[in-house]
């Protein structure tokens, strides 16, 4: 049995879509249809349900996915035991939240592509939570609390937050001292969703995290504008302090109620399914634990 038509197969039958199978592994939607065409005549079954709208996984479909998964699977790890690193070939489809694959993870990769030169990279950078099972994705760098139950993830770390506000913001409004004084300050509202969630302040009051509700004037979906809101003077924000070094040695950002932080954010790696992964994702996710570590409490 192939293992090229067998890898289409599951692409298709993960993402519901033979386009986006094909984009995944390199193919035109035409090709990704007919390998699995020659997988469904050497099998003598129909593995798809397909219509102008959806793709579906026929009984006989179902029952091949997860002997398939096991075979390509074994079949990788059986490649990888003899491989030299330099060997290992494939693409690899990453998401990464916009600052950290600027400032941490492109600039470090001409590193890892001189190690494994036959690694492909397609990399996703946004601020929004992306569906990683329904868009493809072999791996997931996620800032924040996890709650989808059918991913599997590894946390790498903590990024340690900070209070911060522009000079010109503080000469308008004042320095606060204490949560009372928020009362007459701004927030810098972040909202993925851009939705109608009330903006507030969260800090520690030396038993639980707490949330003080605040008013802002602007209200913004990326970590990009988000900073830059705070810069121009519109509001306090609270950001991981790995992303605030070079504002804050320049005096364009002021740390402010240093003791009352919000909660650390963790950082994990997330997957998608509980399966052996492939080598080279397995090369990607070591690599980034590693240069992810100096961000990272």
């Amino acid at each position: 049995m192939d293992l090229d038509s067998l890898r289409v197969f599951l692409k298709v039958a993960e993402l519901g879509s033979f386009t986006r199978a094909g984009e995944h592994l390199g193919l035109s939607k035409a090709r990704a249809s007919i390998r699995v065409q020659e997988l469904e005549a050497t099998l003598g079954s129909r593995l798809f349900h397909r219509s102008t709208r959806t793709v579906r996984l026929t009984t006989d479909g179902e029952q091949l996915l997860q002997r398939a998964r096991r075979l390509v699977a074994d079949a990788d790890e059986l490649a990888s035991m003899f491989s030299a690193p330099s060997s290992l070939r494939g693409r690899v489809r990453l998401d990464l939240p916009i600052q950290f694959a600027r400032n941490a993870v492109i600039p470090r990769l001409p590193e890892f592509l001189s190690l494994h030169p036959q690694i492909e990279m397609l990399i996703s950078t946004t601020d929004r939570r992306v569906d990683l099972l329904r868009e493809g994705f072999d791996c997931v760098l996620r800032v924040g609390a996890l709650s989808d139950s059918a991913l599997i993830a590894k946390r790498i770390g903590v990024l340690e937050m900070m209070n911060c506000a522009s000079p010109r913001y503080l000469e308008k409004y004042g320095t606060p001292q204490a949560i009372a004084d928020l009362s007459r300050h701004l927030l810098v509202h972040y909202s993925p969703s851009l939705g109608n969630d009330t903006p507030s302040f969260e800090y520690f009051d030396g038993t639980e995290y707490r949330e003080q509700a605040m008013r802002c004037a602007v209200t913004v979906n990326s970590t990009d504008a988000y900073h830059a809101a705070c810069l121009a003077g519109l509001g306090i924000i609270q950001a991981p302090r790995t992303g605030m070094a070079a504002s804050l040695a320049s005096g364009g950002l002021v740390e402010i109620l240093p003791d009352l932080r919000c909660e650390p954010m963790p950082v994990s790696l997330v997957q998608g399914h509980a399966q052996k992964t492939r080598a080279p994702v397995r090369a990607v996710m070591a690599w980034l634990t590693q240069i992810m570590a100096p961000h990272l409490s």
